[in-house]
């Protein structure tokens, strides 16, 4: 299969949005008048980003899902994107399945792929997406302000807890496995909730790298700190909810302080983190129900600058976690 064939085959579809989609030099996208163009771009090496045994369906949602979450984060709405894949070979039985799970999650959020780049090489995925927001409106980390009440959305910590399984430090049922791998190698993107908080949220930023770590970038461009409740975060593990809910012994033999590490520093989660005034509790609520996802309040905004942890008792935690970096 040649490289113009693959792309024929499996990622050629009818511009809709944009003014000229794949097969020309360049793709052509026209935003609405008063809308800024919002781009990010994220790459998944194989060995670094995700494991060869994955499923390549997931795979494909996957590569998309982390590109929109970046949009949520922003308060944008996906338009489109494109993709560079390098292959060492060019399959029919891989880039099926890729392309479906790629796709799906494109339509499911209405974002079309408008060209991109195919090559020969270890597999490595990198896809550039489109989005727009209003003039003005973008959800950016600079806005936090002491006082605000500080948030995540859904759950932290699963995705963690399935590459620690499958690095054999950990042991877990059966199904809370599948669970964990499932969000680990197919997070959901929180499109919906990033566009209900415009106007509401003053600072959000994906959760990635691991939430103080992501949290630590909102701190330093807001100029403020920020107090967290581990005690709240760590209940954030859904999958140690599914252990104890089981009856098995996984959730009593891992250690609380793992449980701790995994939801404060695991990533690879995908969920939001931002922050909101006191003022806008109802609000957050209410995006919260209209988007369909859970949210937790998990901290405030501190004018003292640094990062405070606190059990439920307010004791002092050590703050002793590194979230992935990756060159460190």
């Amino acid at each position: 299969m040649g490289e113009f064939e693959l792309i024929e085959r499996y990622f050629k579809r009818p511009a809709r949005r944009a003014a000229l989609g794949v097969g020309d030099d360049c793709a052509l996208l026209n935003p609405a008048p008063g809308m800024q163009l919002a781009v990010s771009s994220d790459m998944l090496v194989e060995g670094r980003h995700f494991l060869s045994t994955v499923d390549p369906f997931r795979l494909g949602h996957k590569a998309l899902a982390v590109n929109l979450s970046d949009l949520a984060a922003c308060g944008a709405k996906p338009l489109a994107f494109t993709l560079a894949l390098a292959l060492p070979r060019a399959e029919a039985r891989w880039l099926e399945p890729f392309a479906r799970g790629l796709l799906a999650l494109a339509d499911a959020h209405g974002c079309e792929l408008i060209g991109g780049d195919t090559t020969q090489g270890p597999l490595n995925i990198c896809i550039t997406v489109f989005g727009e927001v209003p003039t003005g409106q973008a959800l950016l980390r600079s806005g936090a302000r002491a006082g605000d009440d500080l948030y995540v959305s859904g759950h932290v910590g699963d995705a963690r807890l399935a590459l620690e399984v499958f690095r054999g430090t950990a042991c877990v049922p059966a199904s809370v496995f599948e669970f964990a791998r499932a969000r680990m190698e197919q997070p959901t993107p929180r499109v919906t909730l990033g566009l209900a908080l415009r106007g509401i949220a003053t600072a959000a930023i994906d959760v990635s790298d691991g939430l103080l770590g992501d949290l630590g970038h909102i701190l330093k461009q807001s100029g403020v700190g920020a107090t967290v409740d581990t005690d709240v975060a760590a209940s954030l593990v859904a999958a140690r909810a599914q252990c104890a809910g089981s009856g098995a012994t996984a959730e009593r033999e891992i250690a609380s302080e793992n449980w701790l590490e995994w939801a404060l520093a695991g990533g690879d989660d995908y969920e939001l983190l931002f922050t909101a005034p006191p003022s806008q509790r109802a609000a957050v609520a209410a995006a919260s129900g209209a988007s369909q996802t859970p949210v937790t309040r998990i901290g405030s905004v501190d004018q003292e600058r640094g990062l405070r942890l606190r059990d439920a008792q307010g004791n002092v935690v050590p703050n002793t976690y590194t979230s992935f970096d990756h060159f460190a």
